[in-house]
């Protein structure tokens, strides 16, 4: 099947034709407008290529979905903790490609860091690999990282080793008040940080989103903890201490996990984990949340790594494309929807530097894998 990607990749080359990459297609509304005459989907090109629970690692091919790799290291005891936006029908190419990641990179880390081995069609046609497919072998390291998260601009992903880990005996999901005042909020947000705990996931979502997840209708505190009852039990003491909690159902991650903003735009503001509550309130004025919304803007963020997540049902107005294009050197703001005037205005381009653009000459010189996804090559 990689043979097949291979030969189309060269046809498209000799013919300059653009393509456009997909894996179940939950995406395409994601980056920047792709100026791509063809389309090539990886559906079909899935299944699992080897497995060896005894070193925690799996290789599959890039259309395998999320589900399928969690139906065959389940029934080992396994499991692959990533959790991205979307549901479990999403493919593990289209997770790797976009490097998307949710609550759970609290405890485990981002798709780059369970990612051990990629192999890649590029945009000349020749197949590439890097790392390996056991967790000791670092070989190629930097080109699997560098693929991640690179948007299918350099090249298709057909196959991935992944790092796995062993089940938890128990999974418990707690959730607390979160305090609406910011100062209160840095300061619970502190100790929850410091606090003698390991979360598996750890968020913070508005009243909207809580309302949606099945929580009570304010903003609170996602937390996930596991292990054996004794160790899930001492996490639960220690986390009571802090404030009232209450257990949740494991369904409510899902609920975060697939809510949407269909049509809307959809950002994130990152910084130091330190300044998350101040990050928050600026992101609330930002969005110009407002309670009698029908939907409402729908916002998370994680308390461990200092991510604002926002998802607004509408494109944003003048006022909040103003703020978020105004510099502020305690944030970092990535955009991953917007509407194609805004796209232009808010973020023309994401390799303008020198060095993104020898890195995609390398790799697709042509420019003919997903153009325009991550901006025109200048």
């Amino acid at each position: 099947m990689t043979v097949l990607i291979q030969e189309r990749v060269r046809e498209a080359r000799e013919s300059h034709t653009p393509l456009r990459i997909t894996g179940r297609s939950y995406w395409l509304s994601a980056g920047r407008p792709v100026a791509a005459i063809e389309t090539v989907s990886l559906t079909t090109h899935s299944g699992i290529v080897e497995y060896v629970p005894g070193d925690l690692t799996i290789t599959v091919r890039a259309g395998t979905t999320l589900a399928e790799i969690g139906r065959a290291t389940g029934a080992e005891g396994q499991w692959l903790p990533i959790d991205p936006a979307g549901s479990d029908d999403g493919t593990i190419g289209a997770t790797v490609a976009t490097a998307s990641s949710g609550p759970l990179a609290r405890g485990f880390g981002t798709i780059r860091d369970l990612v051990l081995g990629v192999e890649f069609v590029t945009g000349e046609g020749k197949i590439v690999k890097g790392g390996g497919r056991v967790v000791k072998n670092v070989a190629g390291f930097d080109l699997v990282r560098l693929v991640t998260g690179s948007w299918g601009t350099l090249g298709i992903v057909t196959e991935v080793s992944l790092r796995l880990y062993a089940l938890p005996e128990r999974r418990v999901t707690i959730a607390m008040e979160a305090p609406t005042d910011t100062r209160r909020l840095a300061e619970r947000l502190g100790l929850l940080r410091n606090a003698p705990v390991m979360p598996f996931a750890m968020e913070l979502v508005n009243t909207h989103l809580a309302r949606r997840a099945g929580l009570p209708p304010r903003p609170m505190i996602l937390m996930e903890i596991g292990g054996n009852a004794a160790a899930v039990a001492a996490q639960r003491d220690a986390l009571a201490k802090l404030g009232a909690v209450i257990e949740a159902s494991a369904e409510t991650w899902e609920k975060v996990r697939t809510a949407e903003s269909a049509g809307g735009s959809v950002f994130r503001m990152s910084g130091l984990p330190a300044g998350l509550a101040a990050r928050w309130e600026r992101a609330q004025q930002i969005v110009g949340t407002a309670e009698g919304t029908a939907e409402g803007t729908l916002m998370h963020a994680s308390v461990a790594r200092g991510t604002v997540r926002c998802l607004v049902p509408q494109e944003l107005s003048a006022e909040a494309s103003n703020l978020l294009s105004a510099p502020n050197a305690d944030d970092t703001v990535i955009f991953e929807s917007l509407s194609h005037r805004l796209w232009k205005k808010l973020s023309p381009t994401a390799i303008s530097d020198r060095v993104s653009q020898s890195i995609k000459k390398a790799f697709d010189p042509l420019d003919i894998l997903n153009p325009g996804i991550l901006g025109p090559s200048l």
